[in-house]
C-alpha cells in the first residue's frame, strides 16, 4: 500500500492507497472534498467533525439510492435534497448537529 498526501478542505492528510486504486481513490478523496466544501460554503456549520458526519451521511445516502433504485435516475436528487431539508431543520438557528 502506498502513502499518498491529500487534501481535503483545505487540510492535508497523509492516507494509504491501495496499488492499482490510485485513479478510484482520487477520485473519492474529490468527491469527500467536494461535500465536505459545500457544506462548509453553506454556512450553517463550521465544525469540521460535524461537517465531515454530514458529508459522510450525504455520500452513504447517495450510494444506497443507486443500488436500491437504478432505474429511477431523478430519485438520488430528491432524497438527497429532502435529507438535507431535514437536516437543516434538525440543526436549527445554531448550526450544531447534537
Amino acid at each position: 500500500m502506498s502513502q499518498v498526501e491529500v487534501q481535503i478542505m483545505g487540510q492535508s492528510y497523509i492516507l494509504g492507497c491501495p496499488p492499482g486504486a490510485e485513479e478510484r481513490f482520487h477520485t473519492a478523496v474529490r468527491k469527500v472534498d467536494e461535500a465536505m466544501c459545500k457544506i462548509r460554503d453553506a454556512g450553517k456549520i463550521k465544525a469540521r467533525d460535524r461537517i465531515a458526519v454530514l458529508a459522510a451521511l450525504n455520500l452513504a445516502f447517495e450510494l444506497s439510492d443507486f443500488s436500491a433504485a437504478p432505474s429511477e435516475p431523478n430519485t438520488s436528487s430528491h432524497n438527497l435534497h429532502n435529507l438535507l431539508h431535514r437536516l437543516d431543520n434538525a440543526l436549527g438557528q445554531d448550526g450544531h448537529l447534537l
